[in-house]
């Protein structure tokens, strides 16, 4: 009985334990997604709602608005998967709490062939006889002993029911608690699918929208085509000089091969610029409504953000340049060794070209244009864009 009640106290107490750390990290990872996630969307409502009544930026809003169902589709998700650990460790308390009531049923029936002994043994003639009774000295002894620490043994087995009683009523109140939490979760599902029933049909009006005018936003999207090809050949030029010294009586200056390597050993590691979601990203993409229609090409990422957003460095290095672009305002270039980090649409700069910066220095402040804050943001290795994403944590 001893041996089965250490076992039973050292599984609980590990289960308790177990469960108690995995929900504690499952809890706060899943907390820090939703209010990232709920940020996003805020960011993207408050850019849809300043361009609620420009023409000339349906094509952004749409992009705004199928991101903002990407991130809703994202929280249901959420929803589900917490959903299903609740229901889980609802699972597992049960269990739980069937165990227990198994081992206290163990225990009181125990207990009670225990009081029954004593109460048949009360009468100190009976014990007396019973000792007598030994076959031999050593009986005896063994039977005095177990009459005089019976009352010592019935405290005991009373006291173990009791903690067991007591691990019960903490399991039960545990269960409740768990059972109203997963009720909260999913009430907040039944809100973000509706939401999301919402923003879809808003994406499908924007469609049609679009749809009705497409010369008018082919246009558009052509001017747009020159201001990305005139910033893709600036930078190319840019940099090109910077590693090579082309275009440029200089020489090119020696690099860093101290920062070159550490910048390379910090990929997937490195921060964000700005904090908010990606809105457009790396590579060649096709229009949302006209399939056939190429989309001039990205070199980086454009990040949502909210108005009057601080811009930092991803990295230690020297400001190489910064320039003026029509549609993208101010831009800043950051050599890292042979890496460089491209900050774009800023209205105000904090540098100038010669400064050394460290990481999470600010470059500047985002600019908001035709109604949009968007961060234009690029990395480079060499003379060839890469993914930003694949650099940023």
């Amino acid at each position: 009985m001893l041996r089965y009640l250490v076992e039973y106290v050292l599984s609980f107490f590990l289960l308790c334990i177990v469960c108690a750390t995995g929900s504690a990290q499952n809890t706060r990872r899943q907390e820090e997604q939703k209010a990232r996630l709920e940020r996003e969307i805020a960011i993207i409502d408050r850019q849809l709602s300043d361009n609620a009544s420009k023409s000339e930026a349906m094509l952004s809003n749409l992009t705004l608005i199928r991101k903002k169902i990407s991130n809703r589709k994202e929280l249901v998700s959420r929803s589900d998967r917490q959903i299903r650990m609740y229901n889980d460790s609802i699972y597992l308390t049960q269990i739980q709490i069937n165990r227990l009531n198994e081992r206290i049923e163990l225990l009181s029936e125990h207990y009670s062939r225990l009081i029954a002994s004593a109460y048949k043994n009360r009468d100190a003639r009976i014990w007396y006889m019973y000792m007598l009774a030994s076959d031999n000295l050593g009986q005896a002894f063994r039977r005095y002993g177990y009459f005089r620490n019976l009352s010592s043994h019935l405290n005991d087995e009373a006291q173990r029911i009791r903690v067991m009683q007591d691990d019960l009523s903490a399991e039960k109140e545990r269960l409740g608690k768990l059972k109203k939490e997963a009720e909260v979760v999913k009430s907040e599902r039944v809100r973000e699918l509706e939401k999301l029933r919402k923003d879809e049909a808003e994406a499908d009006g924007v469609v049609k929208k679009l749809s009705k005018n497409r010369k008018t936003y082919q246009n558009q999207l052509a001017a747009k085509k020159k201001q990305v090809l005139a910033l893709n050949k600036e930078i190319e030029r840019i940099v090109a000089e910077a590693v090579k010294g082309k275009g440029t009586s200089k020489p090119a200056a020696p690099v860093d091969l101290k920062l070159d390597a550490e910048f390379s050993k910090n990929k997937e590691k490195l921060p964000w610029p700005a904090e908010g979601p990606v809105v457009a990203r790396f590579g060649r993409h096709y229009h949302p409504v006209y399939k056939n229609l190429e989309l001039p090409p990205n070199n980086g990422v454009d990040i949502a953000l909210a108005r009057d957003t601080q811009v930092k460095a991803i990295f230690d290095g020297e400001v190489r340049q910064v320039m003026v672009m029509p549609g993208y305002n101010q831009c800043v270039l950051i050599q890292h060794g042979n890496y460089f980090s491209f900050y774009c649409r800023l209205k105000k700069v904090n540098v100038k070209a010669g400064d050394k910066i460290k990481t999470g220095e600010p470059v500047g402040y985002v600019d908001t244009i035709n109604g949009h804050t968007l961060l234009h943001f690029e990395v480079w290795q060499g003379t060839k864009p890469q993914n930003p994403e694949n650099w940023l944590r």
